[in-house]
């Protein structure tokens, strides 16, 4: 048996930009995916603190160094730029292996810049 178990996160990640006419994703500075080991088309759950809406979606590598988060699509009907976001990866595993588990969490300031990694 297999469950699904928090892998890691960028918290309190900053949207920078929403385009609504595009195809639906979400774009990340390839460097903030990295640091929360986020892999390109990985899927992903994104949680809006300011609004509670919650929905899930696919990460695209956006210019490392850009701390670029762009939500692309319908997902910009729920997320607005400036809002501030948790995104979250999983990983499915045994419950052996979920007990070995440490999520990465990398935590991001007003601009997304790390300020700390857990």
């Amino acid at each position: 048996m297999f469950i699904k178990v928090l892998k890691s996160k960028l918290h309190r990640a900053r949207v920078t930009e929403t385009k609504l006419h595009y195809v639906g994703s979400i774009y990340i500075d390839s460097e903030l995916m990295e640091a929360a080991g986020i892999v390109p088309y990985e899927a992903v759950l994104i949680a809006d603190l300011d609004n509670g809406n919650r929905l899930e979606t696919y990460a695209v590598p956006a210019k490392s160094g850009s701390k670029d988060i762009i939500i692309l699509g319908a997902a910009a009907q729920l997320i607005k730029q400036g809002d501030t976001v948790i995104i979250f990866s999983f990983a499915y595993c045994t419950p052996d292996e979920a007990e070995k588990i440490k999520p990465k969490v990398v935590v991001l300031d007003e601009k997304n810049n790390i300020i700390e990694t857990k």
